[in-house]
């Protein structure tokens, strides 16, 4: 055998003999890493024949906080109306363009009368003429010399000959077309010269005071909300705007098993358009939560959200929830209604550990206040 084939094998030798060994003593070697908690709880066994950590907390007392179920929406004008000629008749008056702020009553578009005021001298002198051949056979009765029958036929004239007259008055009114109620004019429909048949639409009218906040809430979540609560929405553009609720639906979307909400929001000016994308936040009742620093908050083992407080003395991890968050803190529920908050020097103790508190406020004190 060649002496490099020699070499080459009692490497081989030596190397598997080397990978043997460490494969018997594999369970030897190993170390186990041990938890947060556990290492937690280690260091509180560790550090209990020293001195208290001294920290700095805070009483902290549980506040209400209005709880509200948030629902993403769009604004809607309460009612659209397309304003239509009762007449025939060709249009000679378009008083308005589109865009234009109208009232109640304002005229839209203007027939022509043509014949109109005619017809209503007609009917007029018509009704006349009957009232007097009425009170003729109410005086001929009187004496005896007409019968009932020639009585109701005469009151049965003049009620016609009144019929006449007012459908003629109608007929003039109907040549003015006017805005049902007050709104923005968002399209027209005729222009000077046409000719119209009852139906044809002059104008279309958006009625924007006041505005509608339309969203859809589960059905876990509606039984909560009720006519009348308060809502807070936020429109696409970064404006807010305040409302009531003044609908809740009875009957869920086949598709989504949602229920229609309605907040109203004043409108006056007209600044709200319909058609924005909102979140709509109502309110549902209170709840319990206080409100801290984001800098308090830590994460344990499971990467759950907690704080650590102080009771009987020892330091305490406490998981919270986060419900809301202002400019200058968080709203958070899972404390007791009165807990001593550590503030200062969170991150150098751990849980079970015995710590001196010295409260903001107030000078140094063992422990804190019961949470």
């Amino acid at each position: 055998m060649r002496k490099t084939h020699l070499t080459a094998l009692v490497i081989a030798a030596l190397t598997g003999l080397w990978l043997l060994s460490g494969w018997l003593t594999a369970d030897e070697d190993v170390a186990e890493h041990p938890t947060l908690a556990a290492a937690n709880v280690r260091a509180a066994a560790i550090l209990g024949d020293r001195a208290p950590t001294a920290v700095r907390a805070r009483v902290i007392r549980a506040e209400a906080l209005p709880e509200q179920v948030k629902v993403r929406g769009y604004t809607q004008n309460k009612r659209t109306v397309e304003v239509r000629a009762e007449t025939s008749g060709r249009v000679v008056e378009r008083p308005v363009e589109r865009g234009d702020r109208v009232a109640a009553g304002a005229l839209l578009c203007r027939l022509a009368v043509e014949d109109r005021d005619a017809r209503v001298n007609e009917a007029q002198e018509a009704t006349y003429q009957a009232l007097i051949e009425y009170r003729g056979a109410e005086r001929l009765k009187d004496r005896g010399f007409q019968s009932e029958t020639a009585i109701a036929q005469a009151r049965a004239r003049l009620a016609a000959a009144q019929a006449r007259l007012e459908g003629a008055k109608l007929d003039v009114e109907r040549t003015r077309i006017r805005a049902p109620f007050a709104g923005v004019v968002e399209e027209t429909g005729l222009e000077i010269g046409d000719y119209v048949q009852p139906g044809t639409s002059c104008a279309s009218i958006v009625d924007l005071h006041p505005m509608l906040l339309v969203g859809r809430v589960s059905e876990r979540d509606v039984a909560r909300v009720a006519d009348g609560a308060s809502a807070i929405g936020l429109l696409a553009h970064g404006d807010t705007v305040a409302g009531s609720v003044t609908f809740v639906g009875q009957q869920a979307a086949a598709g989504t098993r949602t229920y229609r909400v309605e907040v109203t929001v004043p409108n006056p000016d007209y600044a709200l358009r319909s058609g924005i994308t909102t979140e709509i936040d109502i309110e549902v009742g209170d709840i319990a939560a206080h409100k801290i620093s984001p800098s308090v908050l830590a994460l344990d083992d499971e990467g759950r959200v907690g704080v650590r407080v102080v009771a009987e003395d020892q330091v305490q991890f406490r998981r919270v929830d986060i419900i809301a968050d202002d400019s200058d803190g968080v709203w958070i529920t899972g404390l007791d209604p009165v807990t001593t908050l550590i503030t200062v020097g969170a991150q150098f103790v751990v849980a079970g550990e015995r710590v001196r508190v010295e409260l903001e406020g107030a000078g140094p004190a063992s422990g804190g206040a019961s949470s």
